[in-house]
């Protein structure tokens, strides 16, 4: 084989593993989550967040405070950072503090919601547990080891000290549009059962049919990865200068996303025009109305225009690092043999458990790329336990944000805070993959 056959081959498998991921369900957890994660980032007041980390707040309320908190900002691990400076140097302990910069980014929601679509749900409800229990656990344990200074406590307490509340309205709209989450991805017979079925009253030429059997689409899939093509621009028009001002663009791309997630709920099966209408369907029509009136009856035009610009953030500073992740994956996919995987975590080993925190910590993806990654590592044959192992170090472990702590909290914190998260996750894989592991 030649340098060029090997070039092609490479591309062509990460481009078929693009339009896979693109023409997938996966749509239905992932367009919620980046909608979700605006409406966190820009109609939740930090206030709410930080009230309860403050220096007098009793332990039982800070730290299940801290992991609540992170988990409610739904941002990465680049971007938890600077917010955990901010709330320990101005006066947070330090255990909530270490429970704050873990849980952030372990849990995120646009993290959290891919990994049960791609990957399954046991996966991803073990994240969050884990994450959650692992943040306290850690917090406690770095502020029994470190006493901070009482002279520390008394920076900046206003930070501690803000009363913000959000009116009923926002939290309806919250509601919402974790409803849409929730029923593009829960796998119950309600959802997934056919109401009724439709015979498109269209034929496909031979041509396309096979060009569609080559790419391994199905007509659905061909038509959802038009639509993202389409969105693309639309939104790039319509949600760019969303702050100031909407305009035509602004709504035709929210009616396309609108269209895009009904058109990702219905079943089909490759080489039919019979669209099978389900329960999801009905439900995702029904929640995007009571989306569509609440943000059109009861939010402000300023409340919305945060929401989109936040939301388009994320989808500028994600996506695209997620389709390079995705094509990655794929032409990676296709030279590692499985035989390597196997023999190194191919096993339930702490052993194997291990190298896989370790390959979080020096070959770091951001905030949804590792995903895909993981379930590269799964198809070719990585044990559900090392699996978890490198999903929980991950998002909290790279050279480059070790650098960072190091120079917030100084190296003997940060030693025993990445020695603790290596532990912990090392342990919990192992322990996952012995007893729960299907």
């Amino acid at each position: 084989m030649t340098v060029l056959d090997l070039i092609g081959q490479l591309v062509q498998a990460g481009w078929l593993g693009l339009l896979d991921y693109l023409a997938a369900h996966v749509l239905l957890c992932l367009v919620p989550a980046f909608f979700i994660a605006g409406y966190l980032s820009g109609l939740l007041p930090q206030g709410i967040v930080t009230r309860y980390l403050g220096p007098k707040t009793p332990k039982w309320i800070s730290y299940p405070a801290s992991a609540i908190g992170g988990f409610l900002l739904a941002v990465c691990s680049c971007t938890i950072l600077p917010l955990f400076a901010g709330i320990w140097k101005r006066g947070a302990g330090l255990g909530p503090a270490i429970t704050f910069l873990f849980v952030g980014p372990a849990v995120n929601i646009l993290a959290i919601s891919y990994t049960g679509a791609a990957i399954g749900m046991d996966i991803a409800l073990a994240r969050i547990v884990l994450s959650i229990g692992f943040g306290i656990a850690i917090g406690l344990i770095m502020a029994a080891i470190f006493k901070q200074p009482e002279d520390t406590a008394a920076n900046g307490a206003a930070l501690f000290e803000q009363q913000e509340g959000m009116r009923p309205a926002l939290w309806v709209f919250f509601g919402l549009l974790v409803a849409v989450l929730i029923a593009g991805t829960l796998q119950v017979d309600l959802l997934t059962g056919t109401l009724f079925s439709l015979d498109l009253p269209l034929t496909l030429s031979a041509g396309t049919q096979a060009a569609l059997d080559g790419l391994h689409l199905t007509l659905q899939g061909a038509l959802l990865i038009g639509l993202l093509v389409v969105i693309a621009p639309v939104a790039w028009k319509g949600l760019d200068g969303v702050l100031s001002g909407f305009n035509r663009w602004t709504w035709a791309a929210l009616g396309l996303v609108a269209f895009t997630l009904l058109i990702a709920a219905p079943k089909t099966e490759a080489g039919s025009l019979v669209i099978h209408i389900t329960g999801r369907f009905v439900v995702e029509l029904l929640l995007l109305g009571g989306v569509a009136y609440v943000a059109a009856v009861k939010l402000t035009r300023d409340e919305l225009a945060q929401w989109l610009w936040e939301t388009w953030r994320f989808v500028k500073q994600i996506f695209p690092l997620l389709i390079v992740g995705v094509f990655v994956a794929g032409m990676v996919r296709s030279i590692v043999p499985e035989d390597w995987i196997r023999a190194l975590a191919g096993q339930n080993t702490i052993w194997a458990n291990l190298l896989a925190v370790f390959f979080g910590v020096f070959m770091y993806f951001p905030t949804l790329v590792e995903v895909p990654i993981a379930r590269m590592f799964l198809d070719l044959g990585m044990h559900r336990g090392p699996l978890l192992a490198y999903l929980l170090a991950d998002p909290e472990l790279s050279v480059q944000s070790i650098l960072v702590t190091s120079r917030i909290m100084g190296r003997k914190k940060t030693t025993a805070y990445v020695g603790l998260v290596a532990v912990f996750s090392t342990i919990a894989g192992y322990l996952f993959g012995a007893f729960l592991a299907r």
